[in-house]
């Protein structure tokens, strides 16, 4: 009956491994079902902090990485030795605060002869007999007393800084550090190294710290040796290269193609070069630093020698520094004068710090190449384009023309950034038929081409359509068959108010779209024409009359005083002045000066639209849709972020033009959440069908042009703003005599 309702009945495992040993474990391990068998007692996970008490994070959260460090030492003895009966061998113990377990490790030390490093693994230590059911705290630790770990005994010396901070605060009387007694071994091993040392050392050159400053750096000279005596009399070019890191020099030799000489790998060797050429090569071991005097010769003791300490048979020899090379100096290279011309840039900066050379005008010694003679380009043929001609007459293989890829990955379409200018156009003709046809020409900022495309309009007896296929347009006016590369029509050719002759037929740019305004004012230095401080310039260069006549033209179209007058008014002056303001320049400026209002979209005329695109797609993928949505709804809202929206019928290939997806995003948007059964209903035209759309509806949502960023966006303009900026005049409206 007692296991009545008991739902564990596992038993311990009571086998395992250790240290690769098979063995019995489980005499600490609890019985069935996790009961405690009689008599028996579990030793603690947590001696000090259980779980439960003190903060609200488990120790190995809160003392994660905090350790306490004690210095100690313990007394180890060698019986067999007669040099030493006992060592002392110093030690680090470790206990970890996260999970009350200690490590000892001993220090390694070179040539001791002894299996060092980690003397106790990183482990909870049992306390000794009778305690053994217990295990070490942090309390059981303190400086000057002997702790038994293992069967040795260790004497805790000091501590660190943290450690001792640390006691303290939890209370405990931290005791003074006491000193390490003196190891026999190690004070005879120290005796020995002293001994062992001689009593006149060799000289050392110390080259670390040049080394450590001057690793990598490498001063360059361009010299030429003067080979006038061989029997061609040529100049050889030469380039010297000095290492800072050790002083010594290396010297390439310059070959000039067809020059008629073998190319040698180097012509002087790394190494340290002598400024005067010895007489007689020395042999190896000739030249020494040190030389050693013999003191006794005997046939029975042997010969004693020592070293000169005054240096009399030391050979001193002169090498080349760096102060001995400068711009017009002589180098001798083992008999070969070789002049110095020029350096690089790393070498004039090196001299003008350290020596503070500022003349480093270089040495002309050979004649300045010859002009090329003139490569005439034979003139267009007209057969293929202009590049791809030009290529033939400049390489014997022919390649193709190279595109400027760089501008194509910085002006491609970048997600809804499509980095292309939008116009509206006219047609500049007397038909009256051909004066009311709309176009619109785009402009491609990645290449450079132009699209034109004439939007249908109904009754008017003209099909519209693609009017010009998307290319690269030449200007007016220039000869066929030339030489140079024709001029194409650039993004800066494109602007409100010009007149572009596209295939000899004339389009005059009446607006632009939103999207052309905003890119040509923030690229304000690539057009000229959006350049709001180009265009204030234009009007500060009025004399004072205009200026004044301005001010007061502007004062008495605002009888009321508002602040506002209509932009046809400002732009009918502006315009009128003998200022070079085109129309682009006029509406950026009123666009500068105005609050613009907004065109509003019907949304069910988008929803309308959407289901049009959908139904000639043939797109049924709502249920499915539907199960998306409601997946990524974890909480059961009925909602969702904008972007996860986004990114859901990304993925379902919704056949919806991107404006049209980002404008009902927005009206279904409340903050940053959309209700996705209300946008599904919307769109779903299998269960609730729109009325029918007309073509031009579709069609302005597919071309995604919407010419509202010009002229019919801008109402009024804040004239006393204008003034201030344009004129630096204050916007007293009381005085018109001005």
């Amino acid at each position: 009956m007692r296991r009545l309702g008991k739902e564990r009945f596992h038993k311990s495992q009571h086998f395992n491994y250790s240290s690769g040993v098979p063995m019995l474990v489980g005499s600490e391990k609890p019985g069935i079902g996790g009961e405690h068998l009689v008599g028996q007692e579990i030793k603690p996970k947590y001696s000090v902090y259980p779980i439960g008490s003190g903060t609200g994070l488990p120790p190995w959260v809160t003392f994660d990485k905090q350790v306490l460090c004690f210095d100690a030492y313990f007394q180890e003895t060698v019986p067999e030795a007669q040099s030493e009966t006992y060592r002392i061998r110093k030690c680090k113990i470790y206990f970890f605060l996260e999970d009350d377990t200690i490590q000892v490790v001993e220090p390694e030390y070179k040539n001791s002869g002894i299996p060092q490093g980690t003397l106790i693994r990183r482990h909870r230590i049992p306390l000794p007999p009778p305690n053994e059911g217990q295990f070490y705290n942090l309390f059981h630790f303190n400086i000057n007393q002997q702790m038994k770990l293992h069967s040795r005994t260790f004497t805790v010396t000091d501590c660190d800084s943290f450690t001792r901070n640390f006691l303290t605060k939890l209370g405990v009387h931290v005791n003074n550090p006491t000193t390490v007694p003196e190891d026999p071994y190690s004070s005879l091993r120290e005796q020995l190294k002293k001994s062992m040392q001689p009593l006149r050392p060799y000289e050392r050159h110390d080259t670390l710290k040049q080394f450590l400053d001057h690793d990598r750096k490498v001063l360059r000279f361009y010299c030429f040796w003067d080979d006038s005596q061989s029997i061609y009399v040529d100049l050889r070019e030469l380039i010297l290269h000095y290492f800072l890191v050790d002083d010594t020099i290396e010297i390439r030799e310059v070959i000039p193609p067809n020059s008629g000489r073998d190319k040698v790998n180097k012509f002087l060797r790394r190494c340290r070069l002598p400024k005067h050429v010895p007489a007689k090569v020395k042999q190896p071991g000739e030249i020494t630093d040190r030389t050693v005097l013999n003191v006794l010769t005997s046939s029975t003791m042997g010969n004693r020698y020592i070293l000169d300490s005054l240096k009399t048979g030391a050979v001193h020899e002169e090498f080349y520094k760096d102060c001995d090379l400068i711009i017009g100096g002589e180098v001798n290279v083992w008999g070969r004068r070789v002049i110095l011309a020029d350096c690089d840039d790393f070498t004039k900066h090196y001299y003008r710090a350290k020596y503070g050379i500022e003349d480093f005008t270089p040495l002309q010694y050979k004649a300045p190449p010859a002009p090329k003679p003139p490569r005439p380009v034979p003139p267009y043929n007209g057969f293929g384009s202009e590049e791809d001609s030009l290529s033939f007459c400049q390489h014997l293989l022919p390649k193709p023309p190279r595109k400027d890829f760089q501008k194509f990955m910085a002006k491609d379409r970048y997600g809804l950034d499509s980095k292309v200018l939008n116009f509206q156009a006219k047609m500049i003709t007397a038909d009256p038929v051909d004066r009311e046809r709309v176009f619109i020409i785009s402009f491609y900022l990645s290449n450079d081409t132009i699209s034109v495309f004439e939007r249908p309009q109904k009754n008017s007896g003209v099909l519209g359509g693609k009017f010009l296929e998307r290319g690269r347009v030449k200007k007016p006016g220039q000869e066929l068959f030339k030489s140079q590369l024709s001029q194409y029509f650039t993004a800066q050719d494109l602007y409100v108010g010009a007149t572009l002759c596209l295939n000899s037929i004339n389009f005059q740019l009446l607006d632009a779209d939103e999207y052309t305004f905003k890119y040509m004012e923030q690229h304000a230095e690539e057009f000229p024409r959006a350049n709001m401080g180009i265009i204030i310039s234009k009007l500060r260069s009025l004399p004072e009359e205009k200026q004044c006549e301005i001010r007061k033209f502007l004062t008495l179209s605002d009888p009321s005083n508002t602040g506002f007058i209509p932009f046809e008014s400002i732009r009918s002056l502006l315009l009128g002045l003998d200022c070079n303001l085109s129309e682009h320049e006029v509406l950026v400026l009123g666009r500068c000066f105005s609050e613009r209002e907004q065109t509003q979209v019907d949304v069910g005329l988008m929803l309308a639209v959407a289901q049009d695109f959908l139904k000639k797609k043939a797109f049924e993928e709502f249920p499915k849709m539907a199960r998306a949505f409601a997946d990524h709804d974890r909480h059961k809202t009925q909602r969702l972020s904008t972007k996860a929206i986004r990114t859901i019928c990304k993925a379902f290939h919704l056949p919806v033009p991107n404006s049209l997806l980002e404008g009902l995003l927005s009206k279904f948007a409340d903050g940053d959440e959309i209700d996705y059964y209300a946008f599904l209903a919307g769109i779903n035209w299998l269960e609730h069908p729109a009325p029918p759309v007309m073509p031009e509806d579709t069609l302005k949502f597919e071309v995604d042009v919407g010419f509202d960023g010009g002229r019919a966006a801008v109402k009024n303009i804040n004239y006393s703003a204008f003034l201030q900026d344009a004129f630096s005049l204050p916007s007293n409206s009381s005085d018109t005599s001005a």
